[in-house]
């Protein structure tokens, strides 16, 4: 008996379903090792603290780095998240032709109030 299994994409594969318009431009998704993940919404908390460190990072980062915010970073073979914040380096085309790879990334912040207890 065979059992099934689920189908992991690649990153080919992946932009080749955005590209079609597969998914909705609202969808909050993105490529987990191989799988496509559906994240959750963002509350008050969280969007408290993307508009705290949008206030911070700018002044800390100045020119010396490119800083984005909830875009992609390509992880091959097949994953794509888009974290809360990611320092990169520099780059001429300011990432124009490709997104950020592993050695394009300084430094990775994904904020988590889901898993803190507010007090």
């Amino acid at each position: 008996m065979s059992i099934a299994q689920a189908k992991r994409f690649t990153l080919d594969e992946y932009h080749r379903l955005i590209e079609l318009g597969f998914f909705d431009e609202d969808d909050h998704i993105e490529l987990i090792d191989g799988e496509i993940i559906e994240m959750v919404s963002k509350g008050r908390p969280h969007e408290t603290c993307l508009r705290r460190l949008w206030k911070e990072l700018p002044k800390l980062v100045g020119d010396r780095a490119t800083l984005q915010s909830q875009a992609p970073v390509t992880l091959p073979p097949n994953s794509e998240p888009e974290p809360d914040f990611a320092i990169l380096q520099n780059r001429a085309d300011d990432y124009l032709s490709a997104h950020p790879a592993p050695t394009d990334v300084l430094l990775v912040i994904e904020v988590s109030d889901s898993s803190l207890e507010v007090v």
